[in-house]
């Protein structure tokens, strides 16, 4: 072998182990602290503790990001009231004073009608076609767009499904029943409701029972059979009507403010928005389960269940479009987050007409005829 070629071959080889040597080096502590920061977040709820269906959301997220990260990214939840009120949570978020709450966005209503869609609005959409809207559709773009105005990050992360119509002292038979009937009702809701007469008031869930109780309010509606049993309204209020067709599938969201959402390593919001998925389908899940229990027992304890009339149906609809035209003409936000809503809507009914309607039609026929 000449010289020149046992040089190259040695250098060759040298360099070889050379990076041997360098890809064998564990990295360094400092490196893997750096790639995974220690963050430790507080997060406010909106709802009290004892509701484990809808509080329950905050935990899920809670546990699967701190899985996700090894324990370096924690976040703790605390009730509303706790940090801040209920109503107060995306303020906090807004504000900086915690890092991110878990709420319903139309309670912010106040400052903006269009917060009102990230929940959902009087005839709107059910469940299935709210979550499609936000993740397939322009749902989740188009809020965001709105929320970063108010210096948050919004993603679903809970729904409860069709709600119930509320609780009622009395009975409501005709429109003109709803004249001068206080009710704790929140989003748009209350104005559509307010065209018929009522005077809609904005009540946190844990203040519900007490105004009810004290005749402060002539009726309320929250979510449905198991959080208002739990909550004790059929105590206070005999009639219970169906359904909330002002919520026919509401989405429950994770407010983040946007500076810490914008700093957070992209694996930590990857980790982040996984958790914020689960906590949406568990919620869903457990209202599922736990609603058709609980309709049992409030029935068994004298509640006396009743739909709302077509006539009423009718006359809420027509009272609610009036009021999207109403704010569309003076809310730019508003009229394109509804129009897009609204055009979303028109094609996942005219689906739902053929699939969805005439399976479950089929199948509660054969339950009521005790085929299942």
């Amino acid at each position: 072998m000449d010289r020149r070629s046992f040089l190259k071959k040695t250098a060759v080889g040298g360099a070889g182990a050379a990076a041997a040597t360098v890809l064998a080096v564990p990295l360094s502590t400092p490196a893997i602290a750096q790639q995974n920061p220690k963050i430790n977040w507080r997060l406010t709820s909106s709802f009290p503790k004892s509701l484990d269906t809808i509080y329950g959301g905050a935990d899920d997220i809670a546990k699967h990001v701190a899985a996700a990260t090894d324990g370096n990214f924690t976040i703790q939840p605390f009730a509303g009231g706790e940090i801040v009120p209920g109503l107060q949570a995306a303020d906090a978020v807004s504000a900086g004073t915690v890092e991110m709450c878990h709420t319903c966005s139309y309670y912010f209503v106040g400052k903006d009608p269009t917060f009102a869609i990230g929940t959902a609005i009087p005839f709107g959409m059910n469940a299935r076609l709210t979550n499609s809207w936000f993740y397939q559709g322009n749902g989740n773009t188009l809020m965001n767009e709105f929320y970063a105005k108010h210096q948050i990050y919004g993603m679903p992360a809970g729904n409860t499904g069709a709600q119930m119509g509320g609780w009622f002292r009395k009975e409501i038979n005709t429109v003109d029943d709803f004249k001068g009937v206080k009710m704790r009702i929140a989003g748009i809701a209350g104005k559509v409701l307010e065209k018929l007469g009522a005077v809609p008031q904005q009540i946190a869930g844990g203040d519900i029972y007490p105004a009810l109780e004290k005749g402060t309010i002539d009726a309320a509606e929250w979510v449905g059979p198991y959080d208002d049993h739990k909550l004790g309204f059929y105590k206070v209020a005999k009639y219970y009507y169906y359904p909330a067709f002002w919520e026919g599938g509401p989405t429950i969201h994770a407010f983040i403010n946007l500076d810490k959402w914008n700093s957070l390593p992209k694996h930590y919001q990857s980790a982040l928005t996984d958790a914020c998925a689960f906590a949406n389908t568990n919620m869903m899940a457990k209202y599922d389960l736990k609603n058709p229990m609980a309709i049992k027992q409030i029935v068994s304890q004298g509640t006396t269940l009743r739909p709302f009339s077509q006539d009423i149906l009718e006359a809420c609809y027509t009272a609610a479009m009036d009021v999207y035209k109403g704010i569309s003409a003076t809310n730019a936000d508003f009229k394109k987050v509804y129009d897009d809503q609204v055009a979303f809507k028109k094609e996942g009914y005219l689906w739902m007409q053929l699939s969805e309607y005439t399976f479950d039609t089929f199948m509660m026929i054969q339950q009521r005829n005790g085929k299942i």
